[in-house]
């Protein structure tokens, strides 16, 4: 005989399965009219749309735009993360740690999801319903980035003011890169700033680097 309970908690776990089948297809789809559009051309339904959902699934899960897109990118930042951890410890044996987190960050930064955060970013300037939601979100990302550094580089024996302020630094510079490329008649004219990046981290503290090894 068939346990009731049994049948319930299974058709509950496949309701749940499937909502969150149904809000992926809609972060992701945001994601990509962010990129492919921009923030004032992504509306509610071309992400419905995209995602081959209807307006009335899309309105369930995120009631307005700016619901849909700060968790986009939040949703995308959490992928990302998890993207980069594998990628930075299947780097080859005896590559320095430092220069394989700068090239799998750069990797990141110079994508799609970069440029969809720039346009939530660059919006939220002057859009009062994104301001708060995006300064929230950036105060996230910001201690997830730090957390993941302190994961991945302990702080070294001897203290280094570099380090606390290491994470924020390398992203500004990538940030501005990435920026930079977006007009940029060069497309290999990040190469020589990355370099000089690594570089740097080795200068200012590489017995700490060398620890980590």
């Amino acid at each position: 005989m068939t346990n009731v309970a049994t049948v319930t908690t299974r058709e509950r776990r496949t309701q749940a399965e499937r909502s969150a089948t149904t809000r992926t297809r809609l972060l992701d789809a945001t994601i990509s009219c962010l990129h492919d559009l921009g923030y004032a051309r992504t509306s509610t339904p071309e992400i419905a749309r995209r995602a081959g959902l209807s307006r009335g699934a899309q309105l369930h899960h995120f009631p307005t735009k700016a619901e849909l897109v700060t968790h986009a990118i939040e949703h995308l930042f959490g992928r990302r993360r998890e993207e980069f951890l594998r990628a930075f410890r299947a780097r080859p044996a005896g590559q320095d740690p430092a220069e394989a987190a700068i090239d799998i960050l750069w990797s990141m930064v110079s994508g799609p999801t970069f440029y969809a955060w720039l346009e939530l970013v660059v919006a939220a300037r002057t859009d009062p319903e994104l301001r708060d939601p995006v300064a929230g979100l950036t105060g996230r990302l910001v201690a997830i980035i730090e957390q993941t550094f302190r994961e991945l580089f302990p702080a070294p024996a001897v203290p280094n003011p570099f380090y606390a302020v290491a994470p924020r630094f390398a992203f500004a510079l990538l940030d501005g890169l990435a920026l930079e490329r977006i007009h940029a008649t060069d497309p290999n004219a990040h190469v020589a700033v990355l370099q000089a990046l690594k570089g740097l981290a080795r200068l200012v503290m590489p017995r700490w680097f060398d620890e980590t090894r």
